[in-house]
């Protein structure tokens, strides 16, 4: 008799991993086609590895923990870096198998979003990287504090986002953005 879960595990559409703390126990095959890593490459590393920067794999983190408390499965957009270094625009899904801790044993789901990298025309770098944190839906101030820089600055940023992109507000920069599959080269 075949062992169907773990070949639904291996074989599953997304990039499937365990996590046990933030570290990856196991990998689906797919992980090597979306991440570019051989499974047996990620396992026993930290899910930083995946992460553009060290500040997203601390927010992003701390917010999905935060909503995997309240909810059985979360759901989110975000950056995610191949092993290339590439940063792609991935969707996330996550269930903690403890909801009293939902880092101890975790099952993630990663799906890319975008077919290739994007451009926003005549966005600066600088906007290009406050851009990626207004996708995830970090604030002015956890922008600042990510960058180095005041969140008034940001501001001023966003402001100027706002004017190129031709949008009214910061809702519909996000949506632009989103839908343009932001990156930030």
């Amino acid at each position: 008799m075949r062992d169907y879960e773990r070949l639904g595990f291996q074989h599953a559409p997304d990039a499937t991993l365990i996590l046990g703390e933030r570290v990856i126990l196991r990998a689906s095959l797919r992980v090597e086609a979306v991440f570019g890593w051989a499974p047996r490459d990620l396992e026993g590393q930290s899910i930083r590895v995946l992460y553009p920067g060290q500040t997203d794999y601390e927010l992003i983190g701390e917010r999905a923990r935060k909503a995997m408390l309240v909810t059985e499965v979360y759901r989110d957009e975000r950056f995610m870096r191949r092993k290339d270094g590439q940063v792609v625009w991935m969707e996330g899904h996550g269930t903690a198998l403890d909801r009293d801790d939902p880092q101890r044993l975790a099952i993630w789901t990663y799906r890319p979003l975008e077919a290739g990298r994007p451009s926003e025309g005549s966005l600066t770098a600088t906007e290009k990287r406050i851009a990626r944190y207004l996708v995830n839906g970090f604030t002015s101030k956890e922008i600042a504090q990510a960058l180095g820089s005041s969140p008034r600055t940001v501001e001023v940023h966003r402001a100027n986002m706002i004017r190129k992109t031709g949008v009214r507000n910061s809702f519909e920069l996000v949506s632009r953005l989103l839908s343009a599959g932001a990156s930030d080269d």
